[in-house]
């Protein structure tokens, strides 16, 4: 249902909603309109000031799972020095670069920024090693996927100042990550909203080129290697013709690899859209829009991400550290089933809940150790593992 709003242009400035009147000023048709939220679970009064959207991303931004972020690697370890991101500043790029697509294309920058900042808030430590291995470990028992466990983690795991558990997100920032964890698109099922679709996009965009800066900061891929690139040609051409003096060539690659991929998917976006009319966001979820790249460039990513992985993501240097961060995960899941009063006494209580049955056990144990920063979860394998063998007899 959608949430109920006060005359905007009413004289009584305690009932005047600013949010409300700077979207229908500034928002396409085809936007998401905060006043047509579905609203909360636990309904809310709403703010003079701040609109649904801000709110929940103030919500995101003030979680202690949003501060973790810091500590949990994108691609690389923090033992391969301090310059290449951490998923919170991954997040951040994400949310800058989607709002600037948000606001070109006239869409709901507070509901992309908050749907940017929750995007990888479920990330285990040690990046898609970690995921892999709590996955296995669960393999029977649904399994482990980050997307998944950013929604335990809003709707159960955080807590805010009232007495009910997560945060109270709106349905709309829900779906949104809800739609994260399952991208293929069921017989009848509507398509994401635009904001969704914008965030997933700035997400493929970001990481593609930042992963780029990262690998040739730390040497462990050449300029001659990507100037072999379709994409990285076609980058510099596009960028030389704006900027023809060449500045410091690894922040300009990076530059140029951002600036190509927005551009192209502003103008076909554009052409997309400008064929909507008047339609609304629910019917251009009904009509199936989907946002895209031209297919040159859709294809020229895909080159630039195959080399990225088999380059960057499989190196040696990589392959080490995910191996034995995998391991560390492994040894510390099954230990903490077999013994789970080792617990923090919060998840021991979830067992509790759920009647300590054997999927209690191992998706409490697997929430304990995706919630970990890299350096938590190293000193909690010492302290688990290590130290641990030393007084099994006490346990």
């Amino acid at each position: 249902m959608a949430l109920r709003i006060h005359d905007s242009k009413s004289s009584d400035a305690t009932t005047r909603f600013t949010w409300h009147a700077r979207e229908e000023l500034l928002l396409a048709s085809y936007a998401t309109f905060s006043i047509r939220s579905d609203g909360r679970k636990v309904e809310e009064a709403l703010h003079p000031y701040r609109g649904p959207f801000q709110r929940d991303r103030d919500r995101i931004l003030h979680s202690a799972a949003f501060r973790r972020l810091s500590g949990k690697m994108q691609v690389f370890t923090g033992d391969m020095g301090d310059y290449h991101r951490t998923r919170l500043t991954h997040t951040n790029e994400v949310a800058s670069l989607a709002r600037t697509i948000g606001r070109y294309l006239q869409l709901n920058e507070d509901l992309i920024e908050a749907l940017a900042m929750v995007h990888d808030i479920g990330h285990p430590p040690f990046g898609h090693c970690g995921e892999d291995a709590l996955n296995e470990c669960l393999k029977d028992h649904g399994g482990f996927s980050h997307n998944r466990f950013a929604m335990e983690i809003v709707e159960r795991l955080e807590q805010r100042h009232t007495s009910m558990p997560g945060l109270n997100l709106s349905f709309d920032v829900l779906a949104g990550q809800q739609h994260r964890s399952n991208k293929q698109l069921l017989p009848g099922e509507l398509t994401p909203t635009l904001e969704v679709q914008v965030v997933d996009a700035a997400d493929s965009i970001a990481y593609d080129a930042h992963d780029v800066d990262d690998a040739l900061k730390l040497g462990l891929i050449s300029f001659q290697q990507l100037h072999r690139l379709s994409i990285v040609r076609r980058s510099l051409e596009h960028a030389g013709a704006t900027n023809p003096h060449l500045p410091n060539e690894r922040q300009f690659i990076v530059h140029a690899l951002l600036d190509l991929q927005i551009d192209d998917l502003l103008e076909t976006s554009n052409g997309q859209l400008s064929q909507l009319g008047d339609l609304d966001s629910q019917a251009v979820r009904e009509i199936g829009l989907l946002l895209r790249m031209s297919a040159t460039i859709e294809s020229e990513k895909e080159e630039l991400e195959e080399f990225l992985f088999e380059n960057v993501y499989r190196h040696p240097q990589l392959m080490e550290v995910r191996h034995r961060a995998a391991t560390r995960l492994r040894q510390m899941f099954h230990l903490l089933v077999a013994y789970p009063q080792r617990l923090p006494k919060r998840f021991q209580t979830f067992i509790q809940q759920d009647h300590s049955s054997e999927l209690a056990v191992y998706r409490a144990v697997a929430q304990y150790l995706a919630g970990m920063t890299d350096r938590f979860c190293d000193d909690a394998y010492i302290n688990l593992v290590e130290l641990g063998r030393s007084q099994a007899e006490d346990w």
